[in-house]
């Protein structure tokens, strides 16, 4: 997995600070054998290499030689979870998926993934050719293959992770996999795909990804009914997140399943997104008030005029509706922070992971955001400690003529492209990778 030579995975010794996304720079250090919960899996060697920096972070780089050593020593992202009750996740997926040992040995407790993560995946890599030559040579048309190279990649993913899920009683340790983006829009498409993905990738511990476009909304309380788990993506606005709680609770209501406890789900929460957005309308605005509020409006939280925000809502509305499902043994649905890496590099590298820290929370990382918290990110419990201030920037968006819905509807249609954008891409790659293998073009 070429981006996990970039990650570190030793806590420093001297103080937290806040950084600049510019100002990380890592080592490597080399760990042969791995032990999670009892369990001890067998890692590839790992390359060491130290380079001097100010502060020194653990990076680790895959060779194919297999050996032992020492176990991992602990990071913040134990702390997290031991002590806040956060589930750090990590937002990346490539070949050879037994790079993420590492990760899970350093306190990485599930995988999402996206049309994204796999188009860099597959498209930068000769990881996949041997998989993708047999799959065309047996008559595979391209996007056939395509869900063949994903699918081989979330079930050897989940396998890793399963001893995390059976020890939590699947309240964690999920990898995620996300049905087609061209099916945002189709309730029923989307119903019939997740059914057949949750079928082949036959893995207790896959998370199905499913938009919460207002088409799918519908879909996600149907294949909840259905007994799959479900990762509910691109929300941007509190209505809809009140629609996707909704949709679960009443998913789990129609099962009709005695024992609910393997169904559960996360609300995903795409945080940097709602800033980049935010912080052009802010610019275009220009006064000091609105430059004032650059970089504060995801973090702090999407608000109403009542004062429910997206850090409150599950404890004002989720919670108290579970009650009613107390004896079939159903989990929260938890509140998980996606897109947590920083998009503007004059901001803190930490923003979207230290301020959103709190129980039954997950917060997803990519490389760069799990590098910069395990360096010097604080482990303390910060999602509700300004919901004032949050309820105070949604007034203040609102005086300058910002509409939250709005800015909800743009993200969800960008995110949405985005998604397909990169999937149609990656068809065309796959085709081109098929031209340049000499197979037959389809």
């Amino acid at each position: 997995m070429a981006t996990v030579s970039k990650l570190a995975f030793a806590p420093s010794s001297s103080p937290s600070i806040g950084r600049r996304s510019s100002d990380l720079r890592p080592s490597l250090v080399d760990f042969r054998s791995l032990a999670l919960g009892g369990s001890r899996f067998s890692a590839p060697t790992l390359s060491v290499e130290i380079r001097r920096s100010e502060r020194r972070s653990l990076v680790v780089r895959c060779s194919q030689v297999s050996g032992n050593g020492a176990q991992v020593k602990r990071t913040t992202l134990h702390d997290l979870y031991e002590l806040q009750g956060q589930s750090p996740w990590y937002d990346n997926l490539c070949r050879p998926v037994t790079d993420l040992l590492p990760l899970i040995a350093s306190g990485v407790r599930g995988v999402t993934s996206n049309p994204a993560i796999f188009q860099k995946a597959i498209s930068s890599s000769s990881a996949y050719n041997d998989q993708f030559k047999e799959l065309i040579q047996e008559g595979k048309d391209i996007e056939a293959a395509y869900w063949e190279l994903v699918i081989k990649d979330i079930q050897d993913a989940c396998k890793l992770f399963e001893p995390i899920y059976d020890q939590t009683d699947a309240a964690d340790g999920y990898v995620s996999v996300e049905v087609s983006p061209r099916l945002a829009d189709d309730t029923e498409g989307t119903v019939e795909a997740a059914k057949w993905l949750h079928k082949v990738v036959n893995r207790p511990n896959v998370y199905i990804k499913i938009p919460a476009t207002a088409e799918c909304i519908p879909s996600i309380k149907e294949v909840i009914s259905n007994g799959i788990s479900v990762n509910v993506t691109l929300i941007f606005s509190l209505s809809r997140y009140e629609a996707v709680i909704d949709a679960y609770l009443d998913g789990l209501e129609a099962s009709g399943l005695s024992d609910l406890s393997r169904v559960t789900s996360v609300a995903s929460f795409f945080v940097s997104r709602v800033d980049t957005l935010v912080d052009k309308m802010l610019e275009k605005i220009g006064s000091p008030e609105a430059l004032n509020l650059r970089g504060k409006v995801s973090h702090e939280g999407c608000s109403s005029p009542s004062g429910a925000s997206i850090q409150t809502l599950p404890a004002e509305i989720l919670w108290p509706k579970m009650g009613s499902l107390g004896e079939e043994r159903a989990k929260k649905q938890r509140l998980l922070w996606a897109s947590t890496s920083v998009k503007n590099q004059a901001y803190l590298d930490t923003l979207y992971v230290d301020p959103l820290i709190g129980p039954d929370t997950v917060s997803t990382m990519p490389d760069q955001a799990l590098q910069a918290f395990i360096d010097h990110g604080t482990v303390s419990r910060t999602i509700d400690s300004n919901v004032s201030e949050a309820e105070g920037i949604y007034s203040a968006l609102e005086k300058l003529g910002i509409d939250w819905g709005e800015v909800g509807t743009l993200l969800e249609v960008e995110g949405v492209d985005s998604f397909k954008k990169s999937f149609d891409s990656l068809l065309v790659t796959l085709q081109e990778k098929a031209n340049s293998l000499k197979l037959v073009s389809l």
